[in-house]
């Protein structure tokens, strides 16, 4: 699932569950497998519609930058 995000950046969940779908998973298996990656840091989703969830890959982020004194 991850690789299919990760492929187009974003996309919304009735999207991935539509390709999921073909491969037996739910809609309940979607929705776990969301959050444990939204809690490790690799995806976020937000909600676009009452009833339509965008998912995104996060980027890493930049090291901070230090500065001397």
């Amino acid at each position: 699932m991850y690789e299919l995000v990760k492929e187009k950046k974003h996309l919304t969940d009735d999207e991935l569950l539509t390709t999921l779908s073909k491969g037996g998973y739910s809609i309940h298996e979607l929705n776990k497998a969301l959050l444990d990656l939204e809690i490790l840091g690799m995806i976020s989703v937000r909600w676009v519609a009452k009833e339509k969830r965008r998912i995104e890959i996060v980027e890493a982020a930049a090291a901070p930058v230090r500065y001397a004194e």
